[in-house]
């Protein structure tokens, strides 16, 4: 018989995070700092509004854009935030979260051949998406110097006449690294005077602790050459209900809407409604949970200057990434030890990319009660390591 399979999709890797995920679920008693979803429900008002849509037998398609409704308070949600003005007919489309924006506007810009720039350690859906666009992938280590921001530098150096999308990934998982306007400024430069395109993906943007996020479709030039993406999952604890959105040039974005059209018809009807709630009355809710979630950024940044693990201050996000090369052992065999020893599970920073060796990704969306046990036990993990090789 024949081979059923596509050698490009036989050739992709799995994710790396699955693995210890699937551990964990078969051990009751252990603790993970592992999945990067909100610990909270989602805000009753959201909820509410999904339940009313319900209720009143809001149950059909929407246009394969979305509701009109939604994408006008997405559009007024970018103009008060950033100040950016978009047409909300021709210019925003919602999606089935965001990771199905950044596929479609991966295949919706990419030619055969042509070379996506992706920043790593990041999120692991980026370079899959862009093999199943035809893109080749082009990964740009980022360093702990440099608290894991992209630099002009970098992105010049890595620039051919092949290029052709930039990945912009922050607030950065795993890293929780942000890029302030300065650092956005001298990327803009660069992507401006060599002509090439950005994909944001700006998730994270309402988890940011240091100062207000930035986007870089704010900076003079960079509105029509870049597609915006972010969504519902973390701001507003909305994983569950699968919603994104993309903003982009309508030359760009009547492709993208192609796409949508026929592999996905439209973004489930519920979730929109109950997001033309979030974009409306959701600002206090957001502000809470960020409150909290910078309560628990700031005791493990306390718990690791305790035991003397290294870890630059990551200020977006709701991830660490701490620092274990002291200890000589590769980043899968320190998480699958701590696993198996203190039954903590941690992701290691090899699963968003090679240049993550020597880092373990810990999420903080979890209880504060939750963190100060796995603290505790990671404290004692290491200080038995630091025993061993005495």
């Amino acid at each position: 018989m024949r081979n059923p399979l596509s050698d490009k999709i036989v050739d992709i890797k799995p994710s790396g995070i699955r693995k210890f995920f699937d551990i964990v679920s078969e051990m009751e008693d252990a603790i993970s700092l592992g999945v990067g979803e909100p610990d909270f429900d989602t805000p009753w008002r959201i909820r509410d509004e999904g339940i009313y849509s319900l209720e009143k037998g809001r149950t059909f398609y929407t246009s394969n854009a979305g509701l009109k409704e939604l994408r006008t308070e997405i559009t007024r949600y970018i103009k008060r935030t950033q100040n950016v003005s978009y047409d909300p007919i021709k210019e925003v489309l919602v999606t089935v979260g965001g990771s199905e924006a950044i596929d479609i506007a991966l295949r919706a810009m990419i030619n055969p051949g042509e070379e996506v720039l992706i920043p790593q350690p990041s999120y692991v859906s980026y370079e899959p998406c862009a093999i199943l666009a035809d893109a080749k992938p082009v990964v740009i280590e980022l360093k702990e110097e440099n608290e894991f921001r992209l630099t002009a530098q970098e992105l010049r150096d890595a620039i051919t006449d092949k290029t052709k999308v930039l990945i912009l990934p922050f607030p950065n998982n795993p890293t929780g690294a942000i890029m302030e306007k300065a650092d956005l400024e001298a990327i803009a430069e660069v992507i401006r005077e060599k002509d090439i395109f950005v994909i944001s993906d700006e998730i994270y943007s309402e988890l940011s602790y240091k100062e207000k996020h930035v986007s870089i479709v704010s900076l003079p030039g960079m509105q029509e050459r870049t597609v915006l993406i972010n969504g519902f999952s973390k701001a507003y604890a909305m994983t569950g209900w699968r919603l994104g959105y993309a903003c982009a040039p309508a030359l760009i974005m009547e492709q993208m809407t192609k796409i949508h059209q026929f592999a996905i018809m439209c973004a489930p009807t519920t979730s929109q409604y109950a997001a033309v709630e979030a974009l409306r009355n959701g600002d206090d809710d957001v502000a809470e949970m960020r409150e909290a979630y910078n309560q628990r950024r700031r005791f493990l940044m306390h718990a690791f200057k305790q035991m003397g693990l290294k870890c630059f201050e990551p200020y977006g996000a709701f991830y660490v990434f701490p620092c274990i090369k002291e200890f000589g052992m590769t980043s899968e065999e320190f998480a699958e030890r701590l696993l198996r020893e203190e039954k903590v599970a941690v992701v290691p920073g090899t699963a968003f990319g090679s240049c993550g060796e020597g880092f373990l990704r810990i999420s903080y969306a979890y209880s504060l009660e939750n963190l100060k046990i796995a603290m505790e036990k990671i404290g004692a993990f290491i200080e038995r390591l630091r025993q061993e090789q005495k």
